[in-house]
């Protein structure tokens, strides 16, 4: 495609899906629902999903967010973040009579049941993901002493196991697709009886959107993908962006992060976002992408998604009780 000058034109590749899965949804739905059924404060322990902007329009509507659960006072109404708590939390919860709501994503959730089920069976189990991100802390407090961090194809060279017939794999559901399989073929080579979870543990939205920016980056000179730098599904998809072909790939919290020298010589630009992504923040992208001449917008759609999960059980009870 070309302008009337004959040169190629300005253009955006927008991926699809992109922005809020189903847990993300839930888990801020969740908060906004407690604070209308309760009323302000609502404490909600760790970021409710890994993104800034979620969390400082759900602070002006009167969540307060804490670091731990002591944080809480006493007899307050608490919500557990998307990324699940370990045992011992929901412990400490109770002890200091605090009524919580877990807005943990139920795919996490599977995680955990899978580890504990491991671990009933006496399974070393190795769980690939990144230290100290809350999905692991809490995967791993499910069964502290059989589970051993593996971070990437490099650690499954050289983790030890009890007894090499009796070993698992459980993985973060925020990975890249790729680096994951290269981990777990890593780690079968080493262990052949290794066992895994009956179904991938990789999230339905974390590879759908993984699926999606490599199928803009093939095209584009530069990707942008939105999302907070905590955020690990959002940096995996600048990851898998470079390493499907983009020549350039950003990560960016919105409009006002975003650099224009970064548009230098750049006619495509492809844009996607994380899944705790609200897609107001990709709309206000596009419009400053449009400022900078970038007017023709093409959607390249890789997968539909329909999937919602329903609100934690303990939230909608009282939300069908009687006023």
């Amino acid at each position: 495609m070309t302008d009337t000058a004959g040169t190629p034109a300005k253009r955006v590749l927008l991926a699809r899906p992109r922005g809020y899965c189903a847990g993300v949804d839930r888990a801020v739905l969740t908060v906004e629902k407690a604070l209308e059924q309760y009323g302000s404060p609502i404490y909600v322990r760790k970021q409710i999903v890994h993104n800034a902007h979620v969390v400082q329009d759900l602070e002006a509507k009167g969540a307060v967010f804490v670091e731990e659960t002591a944080d809480v006072p006493e007899g307050a109404i608490v919500v557990f973040s998307a990324h699940g708590v370990a045992p011992v939390v929901h412990e400490e919860a109770r002890q200091r009579r605090l009524r919580s709501i877990d807005a943990t994503c139920p795919l996490v959730t599977k995680v955990h049941m899978e580890a504990r089920r491991f671990a009933g069976n006496e399974y070393d189990i190795l769980l690939i993901g990144h230290q100290g991100h809350e999905e692991v802390v809490g995967t791993t407090g499910e069964a502290p002493a059989n589970i051993t961090l593996v971070e990437g194809p490099a650690d499954a060279v050289t983790v030890t196991v009890r007894d090499p017939q009796r070993v698992a794999f459980l993985s973060q559901t925020t990975l890249s697709v790729d680096e994951t399989t290269a981990t777990v073929d890593a780690l079968r080579e080493r262990f052949p009886a290794l066992q895994g979870p009956p179904s991938d543990d990789i999230c339905y939205a974390t590879q759908n959107r993984q699926v999606a920016v490599k199928a803009i980056a093939r095209e584009a000179d530069m990707v942008l993908v939105v999302g907070s730098p905590n955020s690990s599904n959002s940096v995996r998809l600048v990851e898998v962006a470079l390493d499907a072909g983009a020549v350039a790939a950003h990560l960016v919290d919105g409009a006002a992060h975003a650099d224009a020298a970064w548009l230098a010589g750049v006619r495509t630009v492809g844009v996607t976002s994380g899944a705790s992504v609200p897609d107001e923040l990709v709309v206000d992208l596009m419009g400053w992408l449009a400022e900078h001449g970038y007017n023709t917008v093409t959607e390249v759609e890789s997968a539909e998604e329909h999937l919602q999960f329903a609100l934690p059980p303990e939230l909608r009870r009282d939300l069908r009780a009687p006023a």
